[in-house]
């Protein structure tokens, strides 16, 4: 298994679950200089950042693209894929794509998250579900263009009610027959969402694509109440070896969130 650490560009979405923030070339220093094997990123858009720069700092610091999120899309401009406007529907397709376009180019998967949306007002759940099936399509196959997958996470109630289970999502995409699509479990959603994380995890170990590696409060693990023991174990045993990135907030500080998912990283992992 690899690590990774979240690195956000985003300024309205300060105060989230990401560890560096704002500047590209000191946050890539600092997770190299923390031991990480790749950064996950947060970017605004896909013609936020240059390619080039992210290639650069990629080969000076010997860091990998893990992933690259497109929740810029909601945070930014209120963009879902279960919209009840069809334009909005679009423009959040066509802000999806350019993500996969960016992250697909540098060899990474795009994520996503809260863009998938939810069902509430005159939009039924089937309704949402139906729109929802259609862009993973999509979405699935603009990926393989790069030969990377889509990853899509499940997220806990309080921000979908849509699919917040592992169960659910991976049965969903499967029934539908959706293709090229991987799990993002994020443990922080699974504490809340699933009554065994480590079966939950074994459950899906064929689908599993990313793991964001967070504790119960969302801090760096080992700052909550997660036993990672049953967790590191099933992803052994499924024989995951993708990322394990830490998505989480930068308490006490950045450094300290960085050393401390790094120390849990080692001593389950290496």
């Amino acid at each position: 298994m690899k690590s990774a650490v979240t690195l956000s560009l985003v300024p309205e979405a300060r105060g989230g679950p990401f560890i560096f923030w704002d500047d590209l070339e000191a946050g890539c220093a600092s997770a190299a200089r923390h031991g990480f094997d790749a950064v996950e990123l947060f970017v605004p858009s896909s013609n936020a950042v240059p390619l080039s720069k992210v290639q650069e700092l990629g080969d000076r610091h010997a860091l990998k693209l893990a992933a690259v999120g497109t929740g810029a899309g909601w945070v930014q401009h209120r963009l879902r894929l279960t919209d009840p406007d069809a334009a909005v529907r679009r423009r959040a397709r066509e802000f999806i794509f350019g993500i996969i376009n960016f992250a697909g180019i540098l060899g990474a998967p795009a994520i996503l998250g809260s863009m998938q949306g939810r069902h509430e007002g005159t939009v039924s759940r089937d309704q949402a579900l139906d729109w929802l099936a259609q862009e993973l399509r999509a979405l699935g196959e603009r990926a393989s263009g790069h030969g990377v997958p889509l990853l899509y996470e499940p997220l806990n109630r309080y921000e979908t009610n849509l699919l917040c289970t592992t169960h659910d999502a991976a049965q969903f995409i499967e029934s539908r027959g959706i293709t090229n699509v991987k799990l993002l479990c994020d443990l922080f959603h699974m504490n809340i969402e699933e009554t065994d994380v480590a079966g939950a995890l074994r459950a899906v170990g064929p689908q599993l694509g990313h793991v964001h590696w967070a504790d119960s409060n969302r801090r760096a693990m080992g700052m909550g109440h997660t036993d990672p023991a049953p967790i590191a174990a099933a992803l052994k045993e499924c024989g995951y070896s993708g990322y394990l990135s830490a998505e989480v907030f930068p308490l006490p500080d950045g450094d300290a969130a960085a050393r401390q998912t790094m120390e849990s990283f080692h001593r389950w992992f290496k």
